[in-house]
């Protein structure tokens, strides 16, 4: 115990380090912020891992979302009959997920648009956002994209959209990283849906991460993009700033359910295409890079099997059991190169083998791959806002590379963090 707490300790120094390594202005590493943010994390993640009342919020938020599941799968069954059996169940075909996991994004969709038309979403985020403002120390805008990114994806651009355009550096690099360190609810029903059957606590423990990586992301941005010295720039304004999610736009309940269902086909329609160019592009590297392999015998190299060589000092630094460090490696770099839905349909697969040696290595990958630090997300998000604050074009254009790493770290921190005040505890897979 005393030893994975020392190596958990160990793991969060070395990712702090490799961010401050590649800072733009080492001189303004906002050190104060670090220490709360760090303090946040452990707070947050104790209050959940250890405390009676944190177990409890914990167990009940795991089974809500499982709760949620029943009705989207009755729904995808109604449509799709046989095809939308999940996996492992009698009738089921095996997992397909676009009859299995795809409907449930839908159905996410329409419930996360009814809560924005009810007004219960905003207070949520209003809430989370005002208690980053005081305990950070950030800006408004800041604050409100960390905390609407627990909840939404890029879509959480909007409730900031009016400051775009007057965005210092050091904001659109946690605007940018806070995007992609987190995952949006929808998406959250996705995974759920994928690992529930084999991870029974998956709920439970993505929720937890969503959370735990919000503190993480806008640390890791702000050392990687520090904010200028007081006598280089102005002091931000103070103040949160208001929520301008397009939810009054519908008239009543029914036409939010409506066109939040549209919306959620259009989430799984862009996933569909994301994942077959990015996977068939990635079978296409993995080919070249297999016949290359062949000529020193070693044709099964991967692109991801290469990558994974980067991330395996870390994960093992985080806490990963040494015989499952390099498996864990290579879904992250999957994650990188081709999102986190194969990695997470990996997961599942690998969990249903029994191909883990150690609970410990499931849960805190489950947290460490929490997030949309990957390369296509990238895309998507400095285009989305480049959209949004064309003016903003170079200066994003520069930080993009900064906010994947920075988003990253912030995921790997988190399983850090997981892994430390897990291993007080211990580890299981269910709730």
């Amino acid at each position: 115990m005393l030893w994975q707490a020392v190596r958990g300790s160990l793991g969060i120094l070395l990712l702090l380090l490799v961010a401050w390594l590649f800072s733009q202005d080492r001189r303004a590493t906002p050190w104060r912020l670090i220490g709360v943010a760090m303090a946040t994390q452990l707070g947050l993640g104790l209050l959940l891992f250890h405390a009676a009342i944190g177990r409890l919020v914990f167990s009940w938020l795991n089974g809500a979302v499982v709760a949620l599941l029943a009705p989207a799968r009755t729904a995808a069954e109604f449509v799709f009959g046989p095809l939308a059996v999940p996996g492992g169940e009698e009738g089921s075909l095996g997992l397909i997920l676009a009859f299995q996991a795809f409907p449930i994004a839908i159905f996410f969709s329409a419930l996360t648009a009814l809560l924005y038309h009810l007004g219960v979403m905003q207070r949520v985020i209003h809430g989370l956002a005002r208690f980053f403002r005081r305990s950070l120390g950030i800006t408004g805008v800041e604050a409100t994209a960390a905390a609407s990114n627990v909840f939404v994806g890029i879509e959480s651009m909007l409730t900031i959209r009016p400051y775009l355009a007057t965005a210092r550096p050091h904001e659109l690099a946690v605007v940018l990283t806070a995007g992609m360190a987190t995952i949006a609810s929808t998406m959250l029903g996705l995974y759920v849906g994928v690992l529930q059957p084999h991870f029974p606590g998956i709920a439970g423990h993505l929720i937890t991460a969503n959370l735990l990586s919000a503190p993480a992301a806008v640390m890791m941005a702000r050392i990687l993009v520090p904010e200028p010295q007081p006598q280089q720039q102005p002091q931000p304004p103070q103040g949160l700033l208001p929520v301008l999610v397009e939810a009054d736009r519908c008239g009543s309940s029914v036409e939010a359910i409506t066109q939040g269902a549209n919306d959620g086909l259009k989430l799984a329609l862009g996933i569909t295409a994301v994942l077959i160019a990015f996977v068939g592009l990635l079978t296409l590297a993995n080919t070249g890079i297999g016949w290359l392999g062949s000529w020193v015998g070693q044709p099964q190299v991967t692109l991801q099997s290469l990558l994974a060589w980067v991330f395996v000092p870390f994960v093992w630094m985080i806490g990963v059991p040494s015989a499952d460090a390099l498996a864990a490696s290579e879904l992250l770099a999957l994650r990188l190169v081709a999102t986190e839905v194969p990695s997470f349909v990996s997961l599942a697969a690998s969990l249903e083998a029994g191909t883990w040696s150690d609970p410990r290595s499931v849960v805190i990958l489950s947290y460490a791959l929490c997030g949309f630090a990957h390369l296509p997300s990238l895309g998507i998000f400095v285009g989305g806002l480049c959209a949004l604050a064309p003016e903003q074009k170079g200066v994003v254009g520069k930080l993009a590379w900064r906010a994947l790493l920075a988003a990253t770290l912030a995921c790997l921190l988190t399983g850090a963090v997981a892994g430390l005040l897990g291993g007080f505890t211990g580890f299981s897979l269910t709730p």
